[in-house]
């Protein structure tokens, strides 16, 4: 019996895009699907041609085969077509049944994935966050087990095949008139069992052992509260053969006693007494570097006036030039006064009484 044309075995058109295809075969299989339809091999064929198909088409190199030289061209190499058992048929596409069914399909084994992620918060000053930091964290995380490797049986021992799934690390239950499957609760889902007395004293079994590493964690200039910083390959360990989690760094900027951030902005007080800010004349700025610069201030400047100081804030994280730093004009008025001084101001409060 000749095979239908695959494009027309998921509805989609030549040209769709893998998105569709997927969609398409979403729709298929939730239609044919065995647990939905027990017993009955015409849904039973359908699905494995559907199957058939998504191989084949969700597949780049498959799929410019089959468009050039049609069946022919991927003889032997379509999922669906070689797998006349249905077990080996979940286990093969055990990753698409998973997205589409929520689990592993059915009697598909759980996919081993990457390490977790881990978060770390730290705190920096503000002149951290201004110049740059190098920082040494110790990270407490779950790694394999040194003694066993992380297989959780004592060196010279292995773990066994879980008699329960046979391996698989899911099992399937009913539930109304479908089938689901759930992970082993034997084995966990590992598809392994170790006995008692082979399991390792290490670890208790569990293959995984927690520690504190230190991780360095270089904090570059600009950063402010909220910034992550990722640092790749420093989270928990992966399964054998896959990748460990990542680290993520939240950085919390702590407050300064002089100087307010806006952005990359800064902000200060100065303070101006009396005659200087009559007068005018130079007042020493703080700057954030632990430096001072002085500025000329005109006369008559009022309390709450800002001085800007272009490029003497903090550094643009995300490219080169910094920030401004703003004085604020904080007049200072003495609370006490010499004779000569008093005399002064008595006699400049009657030239200004008679202007």
């Amino acid at each position: 019996m000749s095979k239908r044309d695959y494009y027309e075995v998921l509805g989609v058109a030549r040209d769709a895009g893998d998105a569709d295809i997927k969609k398409a075969f979403r729709a298929a299989a939730m239609k044919f699907h065995p647990d939905r339809n027990p017993g009955d091999k015409v849904a039973e064929e359908s699905f494995k041609e559907a199957a058939e198909a998504y191989d084949v088409l969700s597949d780049a190199d498959k799929r410019a085969r089959y468009d050039r030289y049609g069946h022919q061209g991927v003889q032997g190499a379509a999922g669906g077509g070689q797998y006349g058992n249905m077990d080996d048929l979940f286990s093969h596409f055990g990753d698409i049944f998973g997205d589409i069914f929520g689990g592993g399909g059915r009697g598909g084994r759980q996919r081993a994935s990457r390490g977790a992620d881990l978060r770390y918060d730290l705190g920096i000053s503000l002149e951290e966050a201004f110049s740059g930091v190098r920082k040494e964290l110790t990270i407490p995380r779950v790694e394999p087990c040194e003694t066993c490797h992380g297989s959780g049986a004592k060196p010279g021992t292995a773990p066994e095949q879980c008699s329960k799934c046979h391996g698989r690390g899911q099992v399937s239950t009913r539930q109304g008139p479908f089938m689901f499957a759930v992970s082993c609760p034997s084995c966990g889902g590992q598809g392994t069992t170790i006995k008692p007395a082979n399991r390792c004293t290490s670890c208790g079994g569990s293959g995984s052992t927690r520690v504190e590493r230190k991780v360095g964690v270089k904090v570059p200039p600009g950063v402010d509260t909220g910034t992550r910083l990722r640092v790749g390959g420093e989270g928990e360990r992966g399964a054998p053969g896959q990748p460990s989690g990542d680290l993520y760094v939240v950085l919390q900027v702590a407050g300064h006693e002089i100087f307010q951030r806006q952005d990359d902005d800064l902000h200060c007080e100065v303070e101006v007494d009396v005659p200087t800010a009559v007068l005018g004349g130079l007042v020493e700025v703080p700057l954030i570097d632990g430096s001072r610069e002085k500025v000329k201030l005109p006369a008559g400047v009022q309390p709450g006036e800002r001085v800007r100081l272009r490029g003497k804030g903090i550094p643009h994280l995300s490219g080169s030039g910094r920030g401004d730093q703003i004085a604020h004009v904080k007049l200072v008025v003495p609370r006490q006064l010499s004779k000569d001084q008093k005399e002064l101001y008595e006699r400049l409060a009657a030239l200004t009484a008679n202007a």
